[in-house]
């Protein structure tokens, strides 16, 4: 029976631990985002009023909750030299690991990065993925070393991406999975039946962390585009678009493409509002290829504005 330790945050912990216990491994520690991330005291009463998925897991089947401030630490290595797993497995993190950490182990420290790697390496793999309008991703497990996502792969499996799907569902899909892969990579590495396979650099994408302005809205873009923009973003950020010195967020749900018929709008400037709906909060507005972008349920940007959407949009938005 192999001895793992889980490493990881919300519903991808969660599902790792799941797919851990499927597969009949002893697991001997689990380390949560939020031990790192917050202290004792609010990571307590938030345990006690609204317990996470993970700290569920933990609790029903009596797991060892290990207690450090980052995995990089003097107290995580102790604990690991003392637990002395065959196996630590991390998924969603916040630290670079060091190579003594990487090497603790007595077979393997694993990654499970949610893209289909090399393919979008880095932090934000959904969002990305969405984006470049990518009809498969998946989940998939490597070797650590210190760079980031660049080990040998161990296991990939592929979900497929909806067309509207937004990088929530997206990631729904590849939590799902995981729990089913990482059960057949447990399997598979008790059975010592793995061959790790080496990356194709050629093939790699990296994209680092998003930029503030890249959740601003540019109509000279294609309606497609900001469409697409907008699933991607959601829900980490809220894409937002100018009218006026006002800011309206719109609903990642609530958006669309338009076709207009022949030329109707042959003549209009781009960025024009050529169509508005006080009682739905709906704003069309005309893009760089012609087409029409519908943003419906909109908001004012701001906790007190917001409540003023409807109102604002009857009385001071103009359509063409």
């Amino acid at each position: 029976m192999l001895k793992v330790v889980i490493i990881g945050h919300a519903e991808m912990l969660a599902n790792l631990i799941a797919g851990a216990l499927d597969a009949k491994c002893d697991i001997v520690g689990v380390l949560r985002y939020e031990t790192v991330k917050c202290n004792w005291l609010v990571n307590k009463v938030r345990d006690f009023i609204l317990p996470t998925v993970d700290y569920s897991y933990i609790k029903s089947y009596q797991l060892n909750d290990i207690k450090v401030k980052s995995v990089n630490s003097e107290a995580f290595k102790k604990e690991i030299l003392k637990l002395n797993p065959d196996v630590i497995i991390v998924g969603t993190w916040c630290e670079r690991l060091k190579k003594e950490i990487i090497n603790l182990p007595k077979i393997a420290f694993i990654n499970a990065h949610p893209s289909l790697l090399p393919k979008y390496r880095g932090p934000n793999p959904y969002l990305e993925v969405i984006r470049h309008q990518e009809t498969k991703s998946g989940i998939t497990f490597h070797l650590m070393d210190e760079n980031y996502d660049t080990g040998a792969i161990l296991l990939q499996r592929e979900v497929e991406v909806g067309k509207f799907d937004t990088s929530k569902e997206l990631k729904e899909k590849i939590i799902r999975k995981t729990r089913e892969a990482v059960c057949e990579l447990l399997g598979n590495l008790e059975e010592d039946f793995i061959i790790p396979l080496v990356q194709n650099e050629e093939k790699a994408t990296y994209y680092p962390h998003i930029k503030k302005d890249e959740v601003m809205i540019d109509f000279e873009k294609s309606a497609d585009e900001i469409s697409v923009q907008v699933r991607a973003f959601y829900p980490w950020y809220n894409c937002f678009f100018e009218y006026k010195n006002q800011f309206f967020t719109p609903d990642a749900y609530k958006t669309r493409v338009i076709i207009p018929e022949d030329d109707k709008f042959k003549d209009t400037p781009v960025g024009t509002v050529v169509y508005k709906c006080s009682k739905n909060r709906e704003i069309q507005v005309l893009t760089g290829d012609r087409k029409i972008i519908q943003f419906c349920h909109v908001r004012l940007y701001g906790k007190i504005k917001r409540f003023f959407t409807r109102p604002y949009i009857k009385f001071f938005v103009n359509e063409n």
